[in-house]
């Protein structure tokens, strides 16, 4: 199992899931999570402890965000591909994906945490430049990511009849 499988696991992703995180308000809602996480992170220079509120309800918005909008009526845009791209990413030890989209996506996951790392620096010090930085690095990483998995799910949505049923 992947380590992007075990988290999957985590935030209880069914196929249920799945189809509603392919609905492209999802996916661009989505976007907000890190700026919301980095505020009420840095909430806790007014808020104390307190902070931690804000930072349980963004979790929650983190977990509840797959789940609240509804299955898209097609799956055929760039948002919903990017989602079923994941999937096959996700499912990659079972069902191999092309050797050209092994390399990229794992590049960009490093790019992205290396971002990330950036982000952690600039909120334990109360640093914006670094906090921005990485924010940008990580956005970067990330968008660039989803492109690849768009592009994976063209090049193998012919090759397995349950990718192919995803498209609609």
């Amino acid at each position: 199992m992947t380590l992007e499988s075990k988290i999957a696991a985590a935030f209880s992703m069914s196929d249920d899931t799945w189809a509603r995180h392919a609905n492209p308000w999802s996916v661009g809602t989505r976007f907000t999570v890190l700026p919301l996480l980095i505020l009420a992170i840095w909430s806790r220079a007014w808020l104390g402890w307190r902070s931690l509120i804000p930072i349980s309800i963004v979790v929650v918005w983190m977990w509840i965000n797959p789940r609240i909008f509804p299955p898209p009526a097609s799956t055929n845009s760039w948002a919903a591909k990017a989602v079923l791209g994941e999937r096959v990413w996700l499912n990659r030890d079972k069902i191999p994906v092309p050797e050209h989209h092994r390399r990229i996506p794992s590049i960009l996951s490093i790019v992205s945490t290396t971002g990330m790392l950036f982000v952690i620096y600039g909120l334990v010090t109360f640093n914006i430049w670094s906090t921005l930085l990485g924010t940008v690095v990580v956005y970067l990483g990330k968008l660039w990511f989803i492109d690849r998995m768009v592009w994976l799910y063209e090049d193998m949505k012919d090759t397995n009849a349950e990718y192919r049923s995803w498209l609609y």
